[in-house]
């Protein structure tokens, strides 16, 4: 009978846990939440287990993956204890993804009896154990401090690997076979016995730190009296100098990384090893938009800010040269054009680089480009005085206010001509900017 209702136990938590699993799959997206940067709640995912080696039933639950592109997280704080109760829908824990921080909750009542991936633990792979629950309080006790969920063996052999890669290497290294062009110099210019320097490098390569250790060390002062002593046996003793060398140990800081950070390094570091790139850059007068924002402020009452016209310019120009609105499709192995304009802006965060997007941006008026933007500036303009012909034909100096545009394009999207078309429509946005009212 004890195995037959615990048995009905079992369906009827996994019964409800589909269900409560689905109902949060459909009510909220982790990609969409991931682009928000705030604190969201996502279900935990659980797996159930017997009693089995001496243990009571318990849950081992795993690092979930909250998003598609996350393939480890990190533990930012454990809002339960151990020992702690838990009820359905409590947050056991906050989790720090590639994207955000999100709310773990439990879909299960029970008790959180061990804690395998302590607060602030990095780089937690996806489905690798961090926590472990039971359903009564007294099975808390049944569970040894030292049992193993499958969290800590793979901890435990990645340590012993490191201790036999460490020896083997310690004991390759008590045998110099190589030197290093730099450690030979040294050797040389100190008079060193290579018998007894101890090699750190590949392969029994002795390189130019290990002489240096050597020296600092005292460890080849024997080898240096015995070359003295002919010069010395004349003369009065003298007390021996210390060697002394002029390198010095470099000082460093370690700055630990978000995931934000980590994801932002490693996109960049893509894009720049698959991507071809196309650079061009061209200065443009911003003296009739600035005329036309000061318009807005002083006889419309709108405020908007430089980088809205310039948004707003860009857009037209992706709009009017179809050619520039578009991205190499991998799986296609071809450029393929979008059906809207997009506009993506970089924001300097605490937590990093933001990309917040404007959807349909060539549709949409300044004002309501600054309202979803929310960006004071980007870029400056500098003042430059510049030859203007006047009406009559006379050549005179002018200030003019100018501000470079740099374009970083997929050359296999974007070659010269597409740019240079892409450019000349950008400029006309500039010089008349009539044209963005259109």
């Amino acid at each position: 009978m004890a195995n037959i209702r615990a048995l009905l136990v079992g369906l009827a938590r996994a019964r409800g846990s589909f269900v409560d699993i689905g109902r949060c799959a459909s009510s909220s997206r982790p990609s969409y939440l991931s682009s928000l940067g705030g604190h969201y709640k996502v279900a935990v995912e659980t797996r159930w287990f017997s009693s089995t080696a001496g243990l009571p039933p318990h849950l081992v639950v795993g690092m979930p993956a909250l998003s598609p592109t996350m393939n480890q997280g990190n533990i930012a704080k454990w809002i339960k204890q151990e020992g702690e109760k838990i009820e359905v829908g409590d947050v056991i824990c906050e989790i720090e993804t590639d994207k955000a921080t999100l709310e773990f909750e439990s879909l299960e009542e029970g008790y959180l009896a061990k804690i395998l991936a302590p607060e602030g633990s990095k780089d937690v792979q996806v489905g690798q154990p961090i926590a472990v629950t039971v359903e009564d309080l007294e099975d808390i006790k049944n569970i040894p401090a030292d049992a193993s969920f499958g969290g800590e063996q793979k901890e435990q052999s990645t340590a012993s690997k490191e201790q036999k890669v460490e020896a083997d290497a310690t004991k390759e290294g008590s045998i110099v076979t190589r030197i290093s062009p730099a450690a030979k110099l040294l050797i040389k210019e100190h008079h060193l016995d290579q018998s007894v320097l101890k090699a750190s490098g590949p392969r029994g390569t002795l390189l130019k730190g290990d002489v240096l250790a050597a020296l600092k060390s005292g460890a080849s002062s024997s080898s240096t009296k015995e070359k003295n002593v002919p010069a010395t046996l004349s003369s009065q003793p003298t007390q021996a100098q210390p060697v002394t060398t002029s390198q010095k140990t470099d000082a460093y800081e370690d700055i630990p990384n978000s995931q934000i950070r980590k994801v932002i390094a490693k996109r960049l570091l893509e894009s720049k090893q698959t991507t071809p790139h196309l650079y061009l850059s061209q200065d443009v007068i911003l003296d009739p938009l600035l005329a036309f924002r000061n318009e807005l402020k002083e006889q419309h009452g709108v405020k908007v800010s430089v980088n809205d016209i310039v948004i707003k310019a860009v857009a037209l120009a992706l709009r009017n040269v179809p050619e520039a609105n578009a991205y190499w499709n991998n799986e296609k192995d071809q450029a393929q054009k979008c059906d809207s304009v997009d506009i993506s802006i970089a924001v300097a965060t605490e937590k990093g680089l933001m990309t917040p997007i404007i959807r349909n941006a060539d549709q949409k008026t300044i004002s309501a480009i600054s309202s979803e933007s929310g960006i004071l500036a980007v870029g400056r303009g500098n003042k430059v005085v510049e030859p203007v012909l006047d009406g009559d034909g006379t050549e005179s100096a002018t200030v003019v206010t100018k501000m470079s545009l740099t374009l970083s394009a997929d050359h296999r999207v974007f070659d010269g001509q597409v740019g240079g078309k892409f450019f000349t429509e950008l400029s006309q946005n500039f010089s008349d900017i009539r044209r963005l009212l259109l």
